[in-house]
């Protein structure tokens, strides 16, 4: 895979700023109580246009050991399997390390996990036994995912960590933040729910991390966000990291970063260069099933993700799918926790090879296996597009996405050709021999 074009930007921009009647503590204001106005970013001085476009470049390290890793934690950036820094990482992991605020946004399966993963290790004393990291991710799957990379990482380092999400043992969450626990991984509402009980002290917290920090920022979970992050330090550093990134979501963190280096694909960059797209005009929905199927009959699949609109959607297509004797599993939000968490160690092992899921499974899950999306239903919300193909191709390896269009779908799929300044060709006979 190409590496993507960096925007590169360093210095709060004078546009966005928290107004006077914005401090801390108002409503307005997602940073909360903990923090000054001058902490927010009011005292800054008003950056020009032209120091915007043309700031300081972030330096770009080509290879982990000129990081300044501590020994035993490149030893397990080794170990994982990583050899040299993608292009994010190459950019990230040090403002990370050197506490800066961080917006980070790279295209999926590009390394950002483990960019801040490494970031975050770095700035954690394992001497003292108080957390002193969180990272906040919208989904459970994701949370899961997130730890067991830092886990990994993290293996020659006595770092302590704790995935709290719903759906697990309250109980044993609280029992082991009562051990000690140095990064703490998990979903909002577990997390601050955490707080709340006084089982997750935060006084020592010097890091604060938001995966798919678009999602973290928009409506459904701003508030929970706002409710955690009015617990943290005033001094807590913060890091935001997301494939996709709005003009409204950057305005926003003018009001809780400080200073932060931004380090933003460009967005004729953002489609996922090592993967090939297509569509298929099916031109009615009732045709989507059977050209599914031929699909699934003529092409040997290493594994494949299917995406639907809706959870009754999957119900219904995983239904006829086995009456059909294929076998698939599903994933979605109403399904208890064991449940998902069982189907998605199946995935990952290969026990299964097709996964029919909403756009639950868009962001950030790895399946290396992956080499194959089908958007069965185009995403509602067209950000979700790149998220979705970004589950094939993992990490420069090749993928293809096929969208399935019936005729009220063309404007839809010509609108993410237009955002993402990219082209979606008609599916070829030849496609097996691309996957």
């Amino acid at each position: 895979m190409q590496q993507a074009e960096y925007d590169i930007i360093t210095g709060t921009r004078g546009a966005g700023e928290p107004r006077a009647d914005e401090g801390a503590g108002s409503p307005n204001c997602l940073a909360g109580e903990r923090r000054s106005e001058k902490q927010l970013g009011s005292g800054t001085a008003e950056a020009t246009e032209d120091t915007q476009r043309h700031a300081d470049t972030v330096e770009v390290i080509d290879s982990f050991e000129s990081m300044g890793l501590s020994d035993n934690l490149l030893r397990g950036v080794f170990s994982y399997g990583f050899e040299k820094p993608s292009a994010i990482q190459q950019r990230a992991i040090k403002p990370l390390m050197e506490g800066r605020d961080t917006i980070a946004q790279a295209q999926s399966g590009t390394g950002k996990t483990a960019a801040f993963g490494i970031g975050v290790l770095e700035r954690v004393d394992p001497e003292d036994a108080r957390t002193q990291a969180i990272v906040l991710a919208p989904t459970r799957e994701l949370a899961t995912q997130i730890r067991n990379v830092i886990v990994a990482l993290g293996d020659h380092l006595n770092v302590k960590t704790l995935a709290m999400v719903g759906g697990s043992s309250t109980r044993d969450n609280v029992a082991a933040l009562a051990q000690g626990v140095h990064i703490v991984i998990g979903t909002p509402g577990r997390v601050f729910d955490m707080i709340n009980r006084r089982a997750l002290y935060t006084d020592a917290v010097k890091v604060f991390v938001l995966d798919e920090a678009d999602v973290m920022l928009d409506h459904g979970f701003k508030d929970q966000v706002y409710d955690i992050f009015r617990f943290m330090p005033p001094a807590c550093q913060v890091g935001l990291f997301s494939a996709t990134l709005s003009q409204e979501v950057l305005e926003v963190t003018n009001k809780f970063m400080r200073d932060p280096v931004q380090i933003l694909v460009k967005q004729d960059a953002l489609t996922l260069d090592g993967i090939k797209q297509f569509y298929v005009n099916v031109e009615r929905e009732e045709w989507k099933l059977d050209t599914l199927l031929d699909i699934y009959e003529t092409i040997s699949i290493t594994q494949c993700v299917v995406f639907v609109s809706t959870r009754r959607k999957v119900d219904w297509l995983v239904d006829q799918m086995n009456r059909q004797d294929f076998t698939v599993s599903c994933i979605h939000g109403e399904m208890e926790q064991k449940e998902r968490d069982i189907i998605m160690r199946e995935f990952r092992s290969g026990a299964t090879r097709v996964l029919i899921t909403t756009d639950l499974m868009a962001r950030g899950i790895d399946v290396q296996q992956v080499s194959l999306v089908i958007n069965f239903d185009l995403p509602r919300d067209h950000a979700n597009y790149i998220h979705r193909i970004g589950r094939s191709g993992r990490y420069g390896r090749k993928g293809v996405a096929i969208n399935f269009l019936a005729s009220e779908d063309v404007r839809a799929m010509r609108e993410i050709e237009q955002i993402y300044e990219t082209r979606v060709e008609e599916m070829p006979a030849n496609v097996a021999d691309l996957i």
